[in-house]
């Protein structure tokens, strides 16, 4: 059931008004029931994948938590025990909590790993040991990848000391709360369960501030970002035939289509999340006025990038072999080198795990190396930095910050592309034509014509872009919120927008609505 087909429109009404009818301690019970419901329109086999994660880790968790109030009563029973004692009964409980936790994170990896990476896994045998296995052909269930990653997060904050939830459906709602099912944010649990277990009551005015976020992404996901898919998809369909120029359009409308397509995403599920009175995360800070590929990944798909970074690249970097291989670097590369391959190691891996997390293909790992390999070398490249500032003083100009949000746009943009051609290969060759065929009188020639839009879509699409890009920059000089006007003036907002986006929408008769790029992973 996607976002934007007619059959979420009937649910998601029919909901709100049972949310708001119901007597208010069965709100969170009923969001339950609808969010299983949303999840069956996928595929009623995939609700046996969500309902055993949720099972294992609710088992999971209790016994960790049982295991911690285990050793806090036996403590408090036995005060004469000497402090040799209490340590040595506190490793055993923390040795069999830490069992538990392997338990549940091998158990569900497991699982992502063999519905995803196991066709992955058997072109690649095939193709080094010119074997012929068959591919398995797994069905992907929906957000696999989200709910997994939530959960797994979940029960190593209860194994950290977080508290655990006794009851298995509030963490049924917590894993497969419908409007972050499909493409997140990743929720802490400790963040969502502030309003989503919470009774409300109908606000007008937060109704309205969420529905102007809903109308929002639908107008940057029908207006924009599925226009753009037309002409992306001529582009790459005849790839020879598009060299040259046409690759650094390629580069930069699907740069806008990804935003427009993620964020718009985004909006809708913080939009209807806010209707229903609960708090979803901010999953972006106006990425493409980052000035650093670190700031870059400060901004974009913020709640995977803290999840990679408090649960994977924090361990591995405190674990007890980089430790040694910390030791071990210093003694043979010096102090100031060494100390910094551990970290650099520790970030590639990362990056690594993050392209694979995106899918199972190589042009995502490629995608991953390669944002690892530019963070390395920029901190590498600190010292000339601080030198060439220290001689130039320019850091405090205009012209400097525009040069590096210009920079910044175009890199990340041009490793984005690994995603739109059919292979690493061919994406590289296509960035080779660029210095060896740029085809300037070509383009001049025939233009954008024959893409799949004429030049009254054209238009279209630029002055939603310079919207998109108006809003933006009035956020990030905190001039005006646009999204928490005034009741009246939303009011009038929403209204444009509805009507923007019933004339200029991409959808109707023989269009085939398309799902948000997301759904995927």
């Amino acid at each position: 059931m996607f976002f934007t087909s007619v059959n979420f429109g009937l649910f998601i009404a029919c909901l709100l008004i049972g949310y708001y009818t119901i007597f208010r301690k069965f709100q969170w019970q009923l969001l339950l029931i609808g969010s299983f419901f949303f999840y069956a329109f996928s595929g009623f086999s995939n609700l046996i994948y969500i309902s055993v994660t949720i099972c294992s880790t609710w088992f999971a968790s209790r016994q960790i938590s049982r295991l911690r109030l285990k050793q806090k009563q036996f403590v408090e029973k036995n005060h004469d025990l000497s402090k040799e004692d209490k340590k040595a009964y506190k490793a055993t409980v923390n040795k069999r909590q830490k069992m538990w936790l392997a338990f549940c994170l091998l158990f569900n990896f497991a699982i992502l790993a063999v519905v995803k990476y196991t066709d992955f896994v058997i072109r690649n045998t095939n193709m080094i040991t010119d074997t012929g296995f068959e591919p398995v052909n797994f069905l992907l269930p929906m957000g696999i990848s989200f709910y997994t990653f939530q959960t797994m997060g979940y029960i190593i904050d209860v194994y950290r000391g977080a508290e655990d939830e006794p009851n298995i459906f509030k963490l049924g709602l917590f894993t497969s709360f419908f409007p972050q099912l499909i493409q997140g944010p990743i929720s802490r649990f400790g963040d969502l369960k502030k309003t989503l277990f919470s009774q409300h009551k109908f606000s007008f005015e937060v109704f309205q501030s969420g529905l102007a976020r809903v109308v929002w992404g639908f107008f940057k996901k029908l207006v924009v970002a599925d226009r753009m898919m037309i002409v992306l998809r001529a582009l790459v369909a005849t790839p020879g035939e598009y060299t040259g120029v046409y690759v650094i359009f390629t580069v930069l409308f699907y740069a806008i289509a990804l935003y427009a397509d993620f964020t718009g995403g985004i909006d809708i599920t913080i939009g209807i999340a806010r209707m229903l009175g609960i708090t979803v995360k901010e999953n972006f800070n106006r990425p493409f006025y980052a000035t650093s590929t670190a700031d870059y990944w400060r901004r974009w798909h913020i709640t995977m990038g803290t999840w990679f970074k408090d649960y994977l690249f924090y361990p591995i970097s405190a674990s007890r072999p980089m430790l040694r291989f910390f030791k071990w670097s210093k003694m043979i590369l010096g102090e100031k080198l060494g100390k910094r391959i551990p970290i650099y190691v520790s970030t590639m891996i990362l990056w690594f795990a993050t392209g694979l997390w995106h899918g199972a293909e190589w042009h995502f790992i490629v995608w991953g190396l390669a944002n690892g390999i530019v963070i390395v070398i920029s901190e590498e490249l600190k010292p000339l930095y601080a030198m060439f500032h220290k001689r130039f003083s320019v850091g405090d100009r205009v012209w400097y910050h525009g040069f590096q949000v210009f920079r910044t746009f175009w890199l990340m943009s041009l490793i984005r592309t690994l995603d739109v051609y059919a292979n690493v290969r061919h994406t590289f060759r296509m960035y080779w034509s660029v210095l060896t065929d740029f085809g300037w009188d070509r383009f001049l020639h025939k233009g954008f014509s024959g893409l799949g839009i004429d030049y009254v879509e054209y238009i279209v699409v630029s002055i939603s872009i310079f919207v998109m890009i108006t809003v933006g920059f009035f956020h990030y000089n905190k001039k005006i919120e646009f999204l928490s006007l005034k009741p009246d003036y939303r009011c009038v907002l929403i209204t444009l927008l509805v009507f923007a986006i019933i004339i200029f929408g991409v959808y109707g008769y023989g269009f085939d609505s398309q799902q948000f790029i997301y759904n995927q992973f």
